[in-house]
């Protein structure tokens, strides 16, 4: 699958033998080649309710970020948040729905 926006693309790979799919940006306008230091990546997991584990984080101290609900031109992409583990690392939480299923 593959989804285009003003300032990036996400590009979606995955087969019929497993569920587990990668998902690449490509930034629009970069001129200069990435760096491991500076490339954006990191992990995401599904949940069924959002709102619930969100609530769960924030119960265990876990600081999680905002919700977000992502609809360019009103169409749902996906709802998530995000959570930083011990080390930094970003970890994406999101709702099973969209284009998520």
């Amino acid at each position: 699958d593959r989804l285009d926006f003003e300032k990036f693309t996400l590009v979606y790979m995955s087969n019929d033998k497993s569920p587990f799919e990668v998902e690449l940006t490509i930034n629009k306008g970069r001129t200069e080649p990435y760096d491991r230091g500076d490339g954006y990546g990191h992990l995401a997991v599904l949940v069924e309710d959002l709102a619930a584990e969100h609530a769960r984080f924030e119960a265990e101290g876990l600081n999680p970020r905002k919700m977000v609900e992502f609809a360019p031109d009103g169409k749902l992409v996906g709802k998530f948040f995000f959570v930083a583990d011990p080390d930094g690392y970003e970890i994406e939480v999101l709702e099973r729905g969209g284009r998520f299923k």
